[in-house]
Formats: C-alpha cells, structure tokens, sequence
C-alpha cells in the first residue's frame, strides 16, 4: 500500500507529541509532509488514480478511526501513550518486514532486481539511529520497532552479496560488502 509511511508518520508524530520531544515530532512532520507530497506526485503520474484514491481514502480513514480512539476513547496519560507506541510500533515492524516478502522468489530465482539497494543502505542508516536514540532515551517503543530495520537490512545486504554474480548486469546493484 502506498500510504504505510505516512501513516506511520502520522501515529509517531502524535507519539512525539504525547511525550514532548521535539526530535520525534520534527522527524515525522518532514517524513508526514513528504509522504503527502509523493502521494500528490505519484498520483499525478500513475495510470491508477482510482486505485490510489482509494488506497488515500482508506488510509484517511484509519487515521480518522485511529485518531479519534486515542483521543476519545483512551484516557489521557501512560495508556494513550502505551496503547500509540505499541500501535506504532506494530506498523513500523511491517514496515521493515515488507520488503522480504518476496524473499522466496528472490532464493528462488538468485534475482534481486525487486530490492533497492540504495533504500537497503537508508534502511540501515535510520533504524540503527532511531535504535540508538530509543536507548537513549531507555523508550522500548522506539527500540525493538526498529531492531527488525537493522536485521532486515542485513539479510538484504546477503541477498546482494550473495547474487551479485547473477545480476552483475545490473550496475545499480553492486555489492556494499566486499
């Protein structure tokens, strides 16, 4: 789905906000404002536009639904920001996990055409920081989300060392690893 990201975006914005750090908050209003304006450019572009509304009006109204359980429904305090940081948590997990899910068929074929190394290397970059800064703050939310970020990346990184020969014709997929 297209909109996983802002999203996600979205619930750690709020998480941010619950918990008054700047950091998170600023982070995820530059990530939120991006995903928009991917969201407006790939729609712009793409031949499904139905598809990509719809997938926008869903996503609008998990953030609706969501948006209003956490501020009517829960009560203020360390249940909201319980109940957002696992819910966030939840969907940064699937995040990370997303990209493996074509990891039989890439073992299969020895073809790692359907990873990006470069999002590989990002993915690498930003989970490791947001673990380092979760450690820092002692916020498991923040931590064990993103650990799935690393160990995906790392299996990525194999995939690529490991069929570099296979798809050597491929120059935007060098190996990182030597």
């Amino acid at each position: 789905m297209v909109h996983d990201g802002g999203v996600s975006n979205l619930g750690w914005l709020y998480y941010g906000i619950l918990k008054s750090d700047q950091t998170i908050i600023l982070v995820n209003i530059i990530g939120a404002l991006l995903q928009i304006l991917y969201i407006i450019v790939y729609l712009h572009y793409t031949k499904q536009k139905r598809l990509v509304t719809t997938q926008t009006v869903a996503a609008g109204m998990v953030l609706t639904c969501g948006w209003f359980y956490f501020t009517t429904v829960l009560p203020e305090g360390d249940a909201r920001l319980n109940q957002l940081g696992l819910t966030c948590s939840l969907v940064t997990v699937s995040m990370y996990m997303s990209p493996l899910t074509g990891l039989v068929e890439i073992l299969r074929s020895g073809n790692v055409q359907c990873l990006s190394f470069p999002l590989t290397v990002a993915t690498l970059f930003t989970s490791t920081s947001w673990v380092l800064y979760g450690y820092q703050l002692n916020d498991y939310y923040i931590v064990v989300p993103n650990s799935p970020g690393i160990f995906t990346s790392l299996i990525r990184f194999y995939l690529f060392w490991r069929f570099a020969s296979v798809n050597q014709s491929s120059p935007s997929y060098k190996p990182l690893l030597i």
